[in-house]
């Protein structure tokens, strides 16, 4: 409730004959209110003193001015005060907010920047939804529009909210102009590696978050932090051939090694086997989403290291059967499936969708891998045929050179040395 002062004084003013008189007695009470108004008050007095500026009886034209020194008086109060007063000033200018846009959306953006301090990222991101952007009254530049939908995408980013987040990337995508200012292009590229990340598209993430950690002007522990992002994205990947280019990418990289990551990097990069207790260490730096369940009940993480632990087994076998590959692999059995059934799907899944070379026997239990040709299927033995054709060129080396010594030396010649030699002793 308003204080009762102030009341009467509105009263007064709305009451006033003449309409020139009204402007100066609006700013003073307003300076009145701010200076006498007690923290319990305030809020409550300038959402009467804002009724009366936005009443019918005030014209548009007078009321500018008045909601200009308004905007400066909000700009200044507490979060909480902020809020309360500007939700109600943009409720009553919705029907007047034709004429009065820019006002409209200084309050919005004071509104948002009071629900952002108070980590309500949804309604501050709504806040800012409701800046017209596209009228005749006010024109908006390219920079302006990508700058507003950046901070939308972020905020609602801030909850997890990708769909809407989305939305607004999509906008700034859609733009006939390209984006010239470098800082918003970082902001752009980090939202859409975030999105990306948030989906699961994890190389595409990976990707992205490299290229931040690349780009100009960015502080070198934010880089490393993009590093981090890409690796950890890049480990939670299908495994194939298009995640060992991007492991590979990493890799080389110099600053890799100053990230906690670099471990698993580049056991994955060498294709060697992970254990459970590097895999619990390296799940403890990954966001909530990275951990979320799929629909067979197990993780992305998960997942992902039975893939790449898969291959690194190709890399030790020749063929293996599918029980022992169950046990390699960790998995347990669940329903009515049993571990080697486990391995069988997963690796049959894998060939067929080109991510591992090999065949599978169904009737021995039996994987056969190759990693010479892409979708080939080869006989067991190609480790051990590779093995004896090394040993057949080497003999066959040797071979030549006792050849050329030969021919070099005939052994008539070397049998007369000796000869002489032997006789030159006695």
């Amino acid at each position: 409730m308003a204080s009762q002062r102030i009341t009467s004084a509105l009263a007064e003013i709305e009451a006033s004959s003449n309409p020139q008189n009204k402007l100066p007695q609006y700013n003073n009470l307003l300076s009145e209110i701010v200076s006498t108004s007690s923290e319990h008050e305030l809020g409550q007095d300038l959402i009467y003193y804002i009724d009366s500026v936005l009443s019918e009886e005030i014209s548009i034209v007078a009321a500018r001015p008045l909601l200009d020194s308004f905007i400066g008086v909000l700009q200044k109060l507490s979060p909480e005060t902020q809020i309360k007063v500007g939700q109600h000033a943009v409720t009553l200018l919705q029907s007047r907010s034709s004429s009065v846009e820019e006002q409209d959306s200084q309050i919005r953006e004071i509104l948002a920047d009071a629900y952002e301090s108070e980590e309500d990222y949804t309604a501050a991101a709504r806040a800012l939804q409701g800046i017209h952007i596209d009228s005749s009254q006010r024109l908006v530049s390219d920079a302006a529009k990508v700058r507003l939908w950046i901070r939308i995408v972020r905020l609602y980013l801030e909850e997890d909210d990708t769909t809407s987040a989305e939305a607004f990337l999509n906008r700034i995508k859609n733009l006939p102009s390209k984006i010239e200012d470098q800082e918003l292009k970082l902001h752009f590229k980090l939202s859409q590696a975030r999105i990306l990340d948030a989906r699961r598209r994890f190389l595409d993430a990976s990707q992205e978050y490299f290229n931040v950690s690349l780009a100009a002007g960015v502080d070198e522990s934010d880089r490393l932090q993009a590093l981090a992002a890409a690796i950890r994205c890049a480990v939670l990947a299908p495994a194939g051939p298009q995640r060992s280019r991007i492991l590979a990418t990493l890799y080389k990289d110099d600053r890799a090694t100053s990230v906690d990551e670099f471990g698993i990097l580049e056991k994955m990069f060498l294709d060697r086997l992970l254990n459970p207790a590097e895999i619990a260490a390296f799940s403890e730096r990954l966001a909530p989403h990275q951990l979320a369940q799929t629909a067979d009940g197990t993780t992305v993480l998960d997942k992902a290291v039975v893939e790449h632990n898969l291959v690194a087994a190709s890399k030790l076998y020749e063929n293996i059967t599918t029980d022992a590959l169950g046990a390699i692999l960790g998995l347990t059995e669940s329903g009515d499936l049993t571990a080697g059934e486990k391995a069988e799907a997963y690796a049959a899944r894998m060939v067929e969708q080109g991510r591992l070379n090999g065949s599978i026997d169904q009737i021995a239990g039996v994987i056969y891998f190759d990693s010479s040709v892409v979708g080939s299927a080869t006989a067991p033995g190609r480790h051990i045929r590779q093995w004896d054709a090394g040993v057949q060129g080497l003999a066959e080396d040797v071979e030549r050179v006792a050849a050329s010594i030969t021919d070099a030396f005939p052994v008539r010649a070397l049998l007369s040395c000796r000869w002489d030699w032997a006789n030159f002793l006695l």
